[in-house]
């Protein structure tokens, strides 16, 4: 690669958030021929190191944030005064900050020509830019612990198997237009085309857990452990039910949520997102 440039990619938001951000900007640097480099920070979002939750690859130049990194390369933001802007202004020729992002791209705006021949930084959380699907499963292969979990719930699949993910918690817009009784709609009408139906749940609701049970009873397959962001083994978690979504014929996601999205894409099946004004 031509040393026509680098950036340096702050990731931001929850699991799928900073893979689509590290995907879309490593496929953009490799376009624009620009040194890409990664520096993973844990916040409230996502608390678990990278390499603990995903296998090391050669694709990437990613390192963990050390606590010079977090006074000179964090997202500015009130929390630490905005000093970091401060080092960024004098250490990189120009910046982008994750909420222009959003409006850049409906702008259709350039981030290879931009990125071109200049030192950079980038913190984002969503996609942006056009590859190929696959190139999620190059860049990001979860650890051995969560394969094995993953495998472990394939062996149990039906022959029609499908997936839910039910956002609730702090997703309003989730909680809002994609309410339980969507998913039980679309489960019994599986059931009724395919009467061997088996369905995986992903979500961090313990009552919807129950209720899903209480109707669907043995066709249900769930991890029994409360979804938890503050913790490396809970982010293990949600890898587990995001890799095996992946596997199942069909998901079933939540509104305004990224982690059916990113199912869908690493396992190539179909994802329908299930809320008031849709159909599937």
């Amino acid at each position: 690669m031509k040393n026509q440039g680098k950036l340096l990619l702050v990731p931001a938001g929850g699991l799928a958030n900073r893979m689509h951000a590290i995907a879309s900007t490593y496929e953009m640097c490799r376009r624009a021929e620009v040194n890409l480099r990664v520096v993973w920070f844990q916040d409230w979002a996502l608390h678990a190191p990278f390499h603990d939750i995903f296998r090391p690859t050669d694709l990437l130049c990613l390192r963990e944030a050390t606590l010079m990194d977090h006074l000179v390369y964090d997202r500015p933001r009130r929390r630490n005064g905005h000093i970091p802007r401060l080092f960024q202004r004098l250490l990189f020729d120009q910046r982008i900050d994750e909420e222009q992002v959003t409006a850049l791209v409906e702008q259709s705006f350039d981030f290879e020509q931009w990125a071109k021949g200049h030192n950079s930084y980038m913190s984002c959380f969503r996609e942006y830019g056009r590859f190929d699907d696959s190139l999620y499963g190059r860049l990001f292969r979860p650890v051995a612990q969560v394969e094995q979990q993953v495998d472990n719930f394939a062996s149990q699949f039906s022959a029609h198997t499908i997936g839910f993910h039910i956002r609730r918690t702090d997703n309003r817009r989730s909680i809002e237009q994609s309410p339980l009784s969507l998913f039980v709609e679309a489960g019994k009408r599986e059931i009724d085309e395919h009467p061997d139906t088996k369905i995986f749940v992903a979500t961090d609701d313990e009552p919807t857990k129950r209720q899903l049970r209480d109707i669907f009873g043995d066709r249900l397959m769930m991890q029994q452990v409360e979804a938890d962001r503050r913790s490396t083994q809970g982010i293990r978690g949600g890898l587990i039910d995001m890799y095996t979504l992946a596997r199942a014929k069909v998901v079933y996601g939540s509104a305004g949520s990224s982690f059916s999205m990113m199912a869908a894409k690493i396992g190539g099946n179909k994802l329908v997102t299930l809320t008031k004004t849709s159909c599937p």
